[in-house]
């Protein structure tokens, strides 16, 4: 028989418990039929015959939550020598995940799986060991300009092999007050393969500049490029396009996501470098660290859209013909 005599233990008890002990008095009032008080409570019989196993009345604090936590915790199995390797790599490369890691890791001859360099970066993190870059950048809107001479892209055009078309765009980079720069990025839509400069300004000399780039330091042949409708992209550099050549195909207005390689290639150098960096904002220094990051860009970093490969080995594995 269920009493109240312990009653001086209510001020202790949460508001469930409370709830779980009214329900048995309840229970035992109305004749101790089950099925009743499961209706009238909304609970399952297994529920309530858990709680009715655990009522004492004598220590009412049994109907209590316990806590979830299990009773045997999982030890960590990774050694110190992997730990000292994630957090390396995590801090020379500190936006890359997990995913990216474990190939790195891979590559050194540390057998781990994902979800423990995910497990290890957790714990380095909880233990304030991870630092986290604070440089921003911001874009700035351009204006829009009529183009007179590039086209659209024909929809019969066929983009196969790497060369077959690659996008290009700029981004505004801001370091502060009177410290502008304008990268360009050139994607390679089939292999990922990225050419970057920066400049000053975002003029068709520069332009036609960044595609001498594209040219000498993309492994093969560029037979088409797509660009939005920037001025920078016309004068110079469209002739330059014509003289080599080279398709040019202008986007339609407000329409970036037709270059969508492009874009993302925009938000990876944007979290991976330049929010990095710690290179003076001059155009030389930041050239010259911008190359250095290109090159890990197309040979170390694993890109999750080729199946963790880096460009190059997605071009060694898939057009070896192609690559130079």
């Amino acid at each position: 028989m269920i009493t109240l005599a312990h009653r001086h233990e209510f001020s202790h008890l949460s508001r469930p418990a409370l709830a779980r002990l009214h329900m048995l008095e309840w229970h035992v009032s109305r004749g101790g039929n089950v099925s009743l008080t499961c209706r009238r409570f909304g609970v399952s019989r297994p529920t309530f015959y858990r709680w009715q196993a655990r009522y004492d009345p004598r220590h009412l604090a049994l109907l209590e939550d316990r806590p979830a936590r299990p009773h045997r915790v999982r030890q960590p199995t990774w050694s110190s020598e992997v730990i000292a390797a994630v957090h390396r790599l995590r801090e020379q490369f500190p936006r890359w995940g997990k995913d990216k890691l474990v190939v790195l890791l891979r590559r050194e001859g540390h057998v781990v799986s994902t979800s423990m360099v995910g497990r290890i970066l957790r714990s380095l993190r909880d233990r304030n060991l991870l630092s986290a870059p604070l440089r921003w950048i911001s874009a700035r809107r351009r204006r829009r300009w009529l183009r007179l001479h590039a086209v659209r892209k024909p929809r019969d055009y066929t983009v196969r092999c790497p060369g077959d078309l690659v996008q290009m765009d700029t981004l505004d980079v801001r370091f502060g007050p009177d410290m502008d720069f304008k990268h360009f990025t050139a994607r390679d839509v089939v292999s990922r393969w990225d050419v970057l400069t920066v400049g000053r300004s975002a003029s068709a000399y520069a332009a036609t500049t960044a595609l001498d780039a594209v040219l000498a330091r993309m492994p093969f042949p560029v037979r088409a490029i797509q660009v939005d409708g920037g001025s920078e992209f016309m004068a110079g550099f469209e002739q330059t396009c014509a003289d080599r050549g080279i398709h040019l195909f202008v986007l339609p207005p407000h329409s970036p996501k037709l270059n969508g390689r492009v874009e993302r290639g925009h938000r990876t150098h944007t979290e991976e470098f330049y929010e990095c960096t710690e290179a003076d904002p001059t155009v030389a220094t930041l050239s010259a660290e911008l190359r250095r990051w290109e090159d890990v860009y197309n040979t170390v970093r694993p890109h999750q859209a080729l199946s963790q490969l880096t460009p190059l080995e997605y071009l060694s594995t898939h057009f070896a013909t192609e690559a130079v």
